[in-house]
């Protein structure tokens, strides 16, 4: 168990340098589409005025819920939008720890199932393994949302390409820091 705990702890770190280098400063500027600071002001503006009295949640717009919507869905442009009505900082410190709690949680889970599903694996086959499980969970999860919702891929190929790296290298960690199969014993 210390070394389902350990590893575990260290993917997360793993994930969360991988995450902070794909998501911070350095590169987090590639999959984001940016506006001047005059029209993201009117666009924050048109959020408050219109989404504000609602409150945060996830919004379609238009809703494709009623005929007006759905006919105003097709003709287009349409949109999702993630909406908090409260600011917080740019680089919000607090918001990496909790990422780091986060990503060793989800660590855990990987490692325990890695422990229960694949602990006569060797390191080798337990890498390949984690890769082709972040293939598909990413794949679906994070290419859905551009099939599904119609989103631009940019994004979600970005995404995508971000989780998988970020498992994959967790992969390697927990792979090497659990225990390693008991050689067979062979009877002659």
């Amino acid at each position: 168990m210390r070394r389902l705990v350990l590893g575990s702890l260290a993917a997360g770190l793993v994930m969360w340098i991988a995450s902070f280098i794909f998501w911070g400063p350095l590169l987090g500027w590639i999959p984001l589409s940016t506006l001047g600071d005059a029209n993201a002001e009117a666009v924050q503006r048109a959020l408050v005025a219109n989404l504000g009295p609602a409150g945060s949640g996830t919004y379609a717009i238009p809703s494709r819920m009623t005929t007006a919507g759905s006919v105003l869905y097709a003709n287009g442009p349409v949109a999702i939008v993630h909406f908090t009505n409260r600011g917080f900082p740019a680089f919000d410190s607090v918001s990496l720890i909790w990422g780091l709690v986060l990503a060793a949680g989800c660590a855990f889970a990987a490692a325990l199932a890695l422990r229960i599903v694949a602990g006569a694996l060797d390191f080798a086959e337990r890498v390949k393994l984690v890769a082709l499980l972040a293939v598909a969970v990413a794949g679906y999860a994070d290419l859905g949302q551009p099939v599904f919702n119609h989103a631009p891929w940019g994004f979600f190929l970005y995404l995508f390409v971000s989780d998988v790296v970020t498992w994959i290298a967790a992969g390697v960690v927990l792979a090497r820091l659990l225990p390693e199969p008991e050689p067979e014993t062979h009877y002659d």
